[in-house]
């Protein structure tokens, strides 16, 4: 296996989608998804000892790990490209705020084609390490790179 090896000012960024499966009561993002896909997805995250991780998430978009949400049941894998474009746009505007480069910092998406779809034309440097696995696959692939 190969090491990216990042410029003095190029951060690595991971990026995970939200899952439909979510605790019933307000907590830490990284919390309130429940499906094993997105636990082996986050450990598989931070094993990359990444500068952030992010959540992609269908309705608050750009989301940190600590962000306190409460339950809801939205997705882009039903959004209209309309709605899936508008999305994108509060996703840039979050990352602008957070000083998210996205000419220079490097990003692992961890999420699947609607979440990435009209991000990926404006990242310049990204890996998906999972592009083209069937969702067994995925997690397949995930717990085996998480095992000690």
């Amino acid at each position: 296996m190969f090491k990216i090896v990042f410029g003095e000012n190029m951060n690595k960024i991971v990026l995970l989608s939200c899952v439909s499966k979510k605790k019933s009561f307000a907590t830490r993002a990284e919390e309130l998804y429940e499906s094993s896909f997105f636990k082996y997805a986050l450990k598989y995250a931070k094993k990359q000892e990444p500068d952030h991780i992010f959540i992609l998430s269908a309705l608050h978009g750009l989301v940190e790990l600590n962000q306190i949400l409460a339950p809801y049941n939205v997705t882009l894998n039903n959004m209209s490209t309309k709605d899936r474009k508008q999305w994108t746009s509060q996703v840039f505007i979050q990352m602008q705020n957070k000083k998210v480069d996205l000419s220079h910092d490097h990003f692992i998406i961890l999420a699947g084609e609607k979440y990435r779809q009209y991000l990926l034309p404006f990242m310049k440097n990204y890996s998906i390490p999972m592009q083209g696995l069937p969702i067994g696959k995925q997690l397949q692939f995930l717990k085996n790179e998480v095992q000690e």
